[in-house]
């Protein structure tokens, strides 16, 4: 007899013949039934460990019991997640052995434990059942052999996967509103610089924080992410997980991660759903929320925003195709200052370092690269110079800069002061904030007041009119923003070229690399017997060769 399907299935399906009659029929395949279990528990906390316990004592209690039974095991994975079973090690290893015949059986407490994946619960139950094996959902009193149990398992199985689904979006709801309200996670253990202060907020690790200090400095002055990360290797410094050698990645990661000047962007990455579990960059998909002066800043703006520029310039460099080569040039170069710097004067092509050999001597010079892979075909005069007269050249203009009257540093600062002046423009974006909230409270008083009944009473022109408004308002609030910054980098960078300055005209040095790359623009090469320095700010200084 049939039984009707009621809008709520019955805790035991009747349907379904006795278990004994079931048990007989294996029993008479097999002298003794080998019986395994398997049970799981989603979480650590100490109330699933001790269920996780109880469970695996019952189980074993309970197969040792059956006379007819022997007992292959107690397959259980605890603190894993059960809407995939990629990382269920002891579900994976239960399947194979059923599949290499050791297993006739398999009890489970119910569907939810087997798998909150509808897909993985028929999956393996469909496989399970072509090795003759069978499995036994204890709650719904269901086995997986049976004729029609596939039907129950496939309703059981939606109803744990629908769970897990509004488990999830419980979390993600809950995530979002509190990074509405501003609350930054931090994960210590494997974040450099910072450590849980007494009253729970990140305080700065001062042992650490000079290593990030050390980061960015090196990186201004230069090196490389590979060279930084060599380094730190070589004098032995601690990761930021304390295991494992330094990675240009990892560099990458401290030198663009804006919780080292004190903010926070929440929501960089999301979920993509509860069964894949796949992290995805949030390109815009969710909304993300940054929030200023959260914490302690170990470094400050001006110096956070020049590396963001310098990052831009060095993945941004100009290609040029040599001879020879299957690509453009276009990486940057911490080896040589000039490499980024020096230039032709005639066709605008970076200059190339050469190693001449002649009558058993070499000799390092510079030499445009259109000139040397081309000849006169596209560059005509370039000259080529020697690497000792070019550095002393270049070190004999700034020297001079720096030892000249104080009217002439004052014109040079005044000339890189030009684009701080230049981009100050009236700072009114604490009113457009508040026109934005404005806009917002008043946007959503219009869809509360939506009802059923009076849907078509929405005023979409006047809602279109407040998004657009504040579309028009957060684009002046970005730009504002972002003029705030480059004033801070251009002071940052400012302060530093006159502190280099004023050491130089002091304590004369010899060339040298690295003050090169922090006061310079460009080298231009006019002729064999002058060269242009153009100082960062826009000070131009001709030198003789």
């Amino acid at each position: 007899m049939q039984t009707a399907i009621q809008a709520t299935p019955p805790k035991v399906v009747h349907t379904i013949p006795a278990t004994i009659n079931l048990q007989e029929e294996v029993k008479n395949a097999h002298k003794q039934l080998r019986v395994a279990a398997y049970c799981r528990v989603s979480t650590k906390q100490e109330d699933q460990l001790n269920s996780y316990d109880v469970q695996r004592r019952a189980y074993t209690d309970k197969i040792n019991g059956e006379p007819g039974w022997t007992m292959v095991g107690i397959y259980a994975d605890k603190g894993i997640t059960g809407t995939s079973v990629k990382k269920r090690d002891d579900f994976n290893r239960l399947m194979r052995h059923c599949k290499q015949g050791k297993v006739d059986m398999i009890i489970t407490k119910s569907v939810a434990r087997f798998a909150r994946n509808t897909l993985d619960c028929l999956k393996h139950t469909r496989m399970l059942k072509e090795h003759n094996v069978d499995v036994y959902f204890e709650e719904q009193g269901i086995h997986s052999i049976q004729p029609g149990a596939e039907f129950y398992i496939t309703i059981y199985g939606s109803i744990a996967q629908s769970e897990s689904e509004n488990i999830s979006a419980n979390v993600r709801w809950g995530k979002a509103q509190s990074a509405k309200e501003g609350n930054v996670p931090f994960h210590y253990k494997r974040f450099l610089g910072y450590r849980r202060g007494s009253d729970g907020k990140p305080e700065i690790d001062p042992e650490q924080a000079v290593v990030v200090k050390r980061i960015y400095e090196r990186f201004l002055a230069g090196d490389s992410l590979a060279t930084i990360a060599n380094d730190l290797n070589t004098d032995g410094i601690p990761t930021p997980s304390g295991i494992g050698q330094w990675q240009r990645g990892t560099i990458e990661s401290i030198l663009t991660n804006e919780k080292y000047k004190g903010d926070a962007v929440l929501n960089k990455t999301y979920i993509r759903d509860c069964l894949s579990k796949k992290v995805m960059i949030n390109n815009g998909e969710r909304p993300k929320y940054y929030v200023e002066n959260n914490h302690p800043a170990i470094i400050d703006s001006g110096t956070f925003g020049r590396v963001q520029e310098e990052m831009a310039r060095r993945s941004g460099k100009r290609k040029v195709k040599q001879v020879g080569t299957k690509t453009e040039q276009g990486r940057y170069s911490s080896k040589y200052a000039l490499t980024e710097l020096l230039i032709c004067g005639e066709c605008g092509t970076p200059y190339r370092r050469c190693t001449w050999a002649a009558n058993g001597k070499k000799k390092v010079v510079w030499r445009c690269i259109n000139r040397l892979d081309y000849g006169k075909k596209y560059c005509h005069d370039s000259p080529s110079i020697e690497e000792s007269v070019l550095q002393e050249a270049i070190m004999k203009a700034v020297m001079q800069t720096a030892k000249q009257n104080a009217e002439v540093l004052k014109t040079l600062k005044l000339h890189i002061g030009m684009g701080l002046s230049a981009e100050t423009t009236e700072d009114n974006s604490l009113d457009l904030q508040i026109r934005i909230a404005e806009i917002e409270a008043e946007f959503q008083k219009m869809l509360k007041a939506i009802a059923a009944d009076n849907v078509e009473a929405f005023d979409e022109e006047k809602a279109k009119t407040l998004m657009d408004e504040k579309a028009k308002l957060q684009i002046q609030l970005d730009r504002i923003a972002d003029t705030k910054q480059k004033r801070e980098n251009a002071k940052s960078r400012l302060d530093e070229i006159f502190t280099i300055i004023e050491a130089l005209a002091n304590h004369p040095i010899s060339y040298d690399d690295q003050i090169v790359r922090q006061i310079l623009e460009s080298v231009i090469v006019e002729s064999k017997d002058r060269i242009k320095v153009v100082f960062i700010g826009g000070l131009e200084v001709t030198q003789l060769l």
